[in-house]
């Protein structure tokens, strides 16, 4: 038997190059997959026509979420535009915020008019938002305890008098499932939180650079938002994943280093 050898991943935007393919043939569903893989060895797949559901196919926590968005929006991690476009077609203001161009490059062809590649932290001084959305377990951007209260800074810095987090996330203490509960142990034991996980992402024979991505509780949560001027105004939860809502309650303090 001839074995063809597979080569090594060619490390790229794999994430864009996979919303790019999946839109361009037409959104077939069981033919593109996000495969990801944490750095214990544990693989995961997920549909990529997933990443393009409509309204008639959010989940109820994202319904909820969705219902308290106002004012002028920014949504981080805007991925295909799965949220960002059917409001912006309702009538909202939204900026798609994303690190991968190919993503943003998706967002452009389904017509969001505007896009800004970096992160929060290159965002320019005179840019505001009134709503903040980290949907689709986004709130899974906070990284790290050390890196999740700078973007929390780094949002409220961007803030308007007023203005929300609206994110979903998932609560790694609810998590049943005994093949995350070693990896979860061996954070606590190596001084990391018990959700952080280091993930990188495959499409074919790319891949991306190692990236760290929180399963954060709302304890948790709250701890990292205080600092920054946010506080836990409303929740909802089916199981271990949550919806939740963040005020601004007090003045924007300086940027953290």
């Amino acid at each position: 038997m001839t074995v063809t050898e597979v080569p090594p991943g060619q490390v790229d935007d794999a994430w864009g190059r996979l919303l790019l393919d999946c839109y361009a043939a037409g959104l077939p569903e069981g033919r593109f997959f996000e495969i990801c893989e944490r750095d214990d060895g544990y693989i995961s797949g997920y549909d990529a026509v997933g990443f393009f559901e409509g309204p008639d196919r959010w989940s109820p926590l994202d319904r909820w979420a969705i219902d308290r968005v106002s004012g002028r929006v920014l949504d981080v991690g805007v991925g295909a535009g799965r949220f960002a476009v059917p409001l912006q077609e309702g009538g909202a203001d939204v900026v798609g915020l994303d690190v991968s161009s190919g993503a943003l490059t998706v967002c452009a062809r389904r017509g969001l008019r505007e896009r800004i590649l970096g992160t929060v932290a290159d965002l320019p001084a005179h840019e505001r938002f009134d709503t903040f959305l980290l949907l689709g377990r986004n709130l899974g951007l906070l990284e790290s305890a050390a890196q999740g209260p700078r973007l929390l800074a780094d949002l409220a810095r961007v803030a308007r008098p007023g203005a929300r987090i609206i994110g979903s996330g998932v609560d790694p203490y609810l998590l049943a499932d005994p093949r995350h509960a070693d990896y979860l142990a061996a954070n606590r034991a190596g001084n990391r939180m018990s959700g952080q996980m280091r993930l990188r992402t495959r499409h074919q024979w790319l891949i991306t650079d190692w990236y760290d991505y929180l399963f954060v509780s709302l304890g948790e949560l709250e701890a990292m938002a205080g600092p920054a001027g946010w506080s836990v105004l409303d929740v909802e939860s089916r199981g271990f994943d949550y919806a939740v809502v963040l005020g601004l309650t007090d003045p924007a303090p300086a940027a953290m280093s």
